[in-house]
């Protein structure tokens, strides 16, 4: 038994980094999200590990029915963390703890050469700085997984699927102890096809694009759904070689876009026009469910109204996780659960109507993002015109 049949999973990778043949890679399906391709199937033992570690294929998550042992709102004590951070800084602060404890952390960062996010290995906090900040893209987990060395100490970071398949592979090969897991609240992950579009339209404006940055807090926390990015032609390129105070700084970007503004990516994104099918389908991990020794988030709700410089939700699922904040150079304070997951998803997306139409303009080569924007606006007020007139 493989995975050769799967179509519209995860894309985490997981099944990938088990398989003892090394034939099977990751790659954007049609619909520009990361499938496995099993590259020759004859080589195949059906040994059954891909499915094993596989989080799409079962029904259950890998740390069982495990329910919070503590729930906090919390942010890092120095400012300049907090505010370079989407929410309050607690997953950079993790990661520079545990690293100063000799561990590595595999974690995302965006590739501008490649116009992807990408799980790669920090091994010093200037390393880990690209990973800060949301990345709202699918991540490529490749080169990062496959680096990991089981018998060396990681903090893994990633969506919840990733983790959950990451947790079934540590468990396989018995090593969990040498691993400590954070995820995050998810709202899903669009088509890369969408965010190409999106890239090839900002490039037309700044150039070949130097630095990008989701969720820039210069307009304040609540509304920072922002997308601020650097060109070839205007901007300066970021040497993620440099200091850490240099690399710590607010950066702007000589291209800013806001969701309330009408951005085109946060209109795609938060509207659902484009996540994949397991968003819709096959998410399990909303909430408090989770197989990440931490989840982490921003605390959107009514009670952090009025901060402006980002509160982090903070869920902790294992002793293990709950030694670790106590270390942290971070404020925590104590919260209900209901608080902690105040504004975010309670079950899986919406599928629009339009979803499949949605995928198919995106698939066309000569069709720009905004123009697709317009016609997916216009057919949606006919249906809202004619749903009025039929009453």
């Amino acid at each position: 038994m493989n995975i050769s049949g799967i179509k519209n999973c995860y894309g985490c990778g997981s099944c990938a980094i088990v398989c003892g043949k090394n034939i099977i890679s990751i790659a954007l399906s049609r619909d520009g999200f990361y499938v496995p391709q099993i590259r020759d199937i004859g080589k195949c033992t059906d040994c059954g590990l891909c499915v094993e570690v596989c989080s799409y294929m079962h029904d259950d998550i890998a740390l069982g029915e495990v329910s919070p042992r503590s729930c906090y709102a919390a942010w890092s004590r120095e400012y300049a963390v907090r505010r370079k951070c989407s929410s309050g800084g607690v997953g950079f602060e993790l990661g520079r703890t545990l690293i100063g404890q000799g561990f590595k952390v595999c974690g995302v960062r965006y590739n501008v050469d490649a116009a992807r996010a990408e799980h790669y290995i920090a091994t010093t906090i200037e390393e880990l700085i690209p990973s800060i900040g949301s990345k709202y893209i699918q991540s490529y987990t490749m080169d990062g997984f496959k680096a990991i060395n089981r018998k060396e100490k990681y903090l893994v970071t990633g969506t919840p699927c990733q983790i959950d398949s990451f947790r079934r592979y540590i468990q396989k090969f018995r090593c969990e102890d040498n691993f400590v897991l954070m995820d995050f609240f998810c709202h899903g992950v669009p088509s890369m096809l969408m965010w190409k579009k999106y890239v090839d339209f900002v490039e037309k404006k700044i150039g070949k694009i130097t630095y990008a940055s989701w969720r820039n807090k210069f307009t304040g926390w609540h509304d920072s759904w922002t997308m601020a990015m650097d060109g070839a032609e205007k901007g300066e390129t970021t040497n993620w070689s440099e200091s850490y105070d240099f690399l710590m700084k607010e950066k702007r970007g000589s291209y800013n876009s806001r969701y309330t503004q009408g951005d085109l990516f946060y209109a795609f994104f938060l509207g659902n026009g484009c996540l994949g099918r397991a968003c819709y389908d096959k998410c399990k991990y909303k909430k408090a469910t989770s197989s990440a020794d931490i989840r982490i988030g921003d605390c959107w709700g009514k009670f952090y109204q009025n901060d402006d410089d980002g509160v982090s939700s903070v869920i902790v699922f294992t002793e293990k996780g709950e030694k670790i904040l106590s270390n942290l150079n971070c404020e925590f304070v104590p919260q209900p659960l209901d608080i902690v997951t105040d504004g975010q998803l309670a079950h899986s997306p919406h599928r629009p109507s339009e979803y499949e139409l949605s995928l198919r303009l995106l698939r066309n080569p000569y069709l720009s993002l905004p123009i697709i924007n317009k016609i997916l606006w216009f057919i949606s007020l006919c249906r809202r015109v004619k749903r009025r007139l039929s009453f």
